[in-house]
């Protein structure tokens, strides 16, 4: 996972170096940067959006042939491609863009986690042998998980002790990084104790419980969270999930807990406009006439005998029918036929 997140994590590097250069705050830098990377990645969205309603269109016919084809799997795949190639439905097609957010994901945690890598490019054996020397001073906890803000807050108290590792210019930059946000120190993991630090962690599981409520709403797809185990599951996830993030909050400095408060709350305007713009109701209306053009496309006109309910007699119509009705018609018109070829070969032998 380290070689992915740094992979992604060196161009997304770029963009958080000059969010921080043209607002010199650790804070407002990360929200432009939370706001640019969303940006970025708005188009995967819009098409997670549009795969999302195309679904909701396919999912009963799908439904439809799994339960009419249950005890023949390859007869249930058969249909199912047909089905995709009939309409062009790529099933995977929604799956894509969630995939390529996952390395992406990855990489934007690397540039919050690592300013000194990614803000002022500062080699990592340099880094290392920083964070080594930090682990040894009285007074200073070096996070685990976010070791470089530690290293940060470190050199900014004790600079004497990384003279010698880090040049006068790397110094410089350490020492001017601004973690300040509203009084509270972003370097800082928040406390269990009566503070403004504990708003870090509360608003951090808090706004991603409203995040996810808006996006399934505004997805249409609330109605997962109904009564049932589907619906208990789906409630165990997002309470449990948010939960989880507030917990964790108190394990990394405040400037972590305060990204995801950033992206939260910029998801939910994300959320708001997607409904506004690609409406998923609408979509799926589209998707419907989409599909009953194609199937009145595949339709044909062919001459069909019927028979005059007045007169009794037969007369040839022309008609526009569906492949399905076509073949309903051949298989009739078969059964007929051999209804008196047999019929035939039985009134032989009581002719003679």
């Amino acid at each position: 996972m380290n070689f992915i997140s740094e992979i992604f994590g060196y161009p997304l590097g770029y963009i958080m170096q000059g969010c921080y250069y043209l607002t010199h705050n650790y804070a407002l830098s990360l929200l432009l940067f939370t706001l640019v990377t969303k940006v970025l990645l708005f188009p995967l969205a819009v098409k997670q959006q549009k795969s999302t309603a195309q679904m909701a269109v396919f999912q009963p016919k799908i439904t439809e042939i799994q339960k009419k084809f249950a005890n023949d799997k390859k007869k249930q795949q058969d249909e199912m491609m047909k089905l995709y190639s009939d309409y062009g439905y790529n099933p995977a097609g929604g799956c894509l863009p969630m995939l390529i957010q996952f390395p992406i994901l990855f990489g934007l945690i690397d540039v919050i986690y690592k300013p000194l890598t990614h803000i002022i490019r500062i080699p990592s054996d340099v880094i290392t042998k920083g964070i080594e020397i930090a682990k040894e001073l009285p007074g200073i906890t070096v996070n685990s998980i976010n070791p470089q803000v530690s290293l940060i807050s470190a050199v900014q108290t004790s600079p004497d002790a990384f003279g010698k590792i880090f040049s006068a210019g790397q110094m410089t930059k350490i020492q001017e990084i601004n973690f300040s946000f509203f009084g509270l120190d972003l370097s800082q993991m928040p406390q269990l104790a009566f503070n403004a630090a504990l708003l870090i962690p509360i608003l951090a599981g808090l706004s991603m419980i409203l995040s996810s409520v808006c996006s399934m709403k505004f997805s249409g797809s609330g109605q997962a969270m109904a009564a049932g185990a589907g619906g208990n599951t789906s409630k165990f996830m997002l309470y449990g999930m948010s939960i989880f993030s507030a917990v964790f909050a108190f394990q990394v400095p405040m400037g972590v807990g305060l990204y995801w408060i950033f992206q939260n709350v910029i998801l939910i305007g994300q959320s708001y406009l997607l409904n506004r713009i690609y409406n998923p109701k609408k979509l799926a209306v589209a998707y419907e006439e989409k599909m009953k053009a194609v199937q009145e496309s595949k339709k044909k006109k062919v001459k069909i005998e019927v028979e005059d309910k007045k007169t009794g007699s037969k007369k040839v119509v022309e008609k526009t029918l569906s492949e399905k009705e076509i073949n309903r018609l051949r298989l009739a018109k078969a059964r007929e036929l051999d209804a008196k070829k047999y019929g035939d070969i039985n009134e032989d032998p009581q002719e003679k």
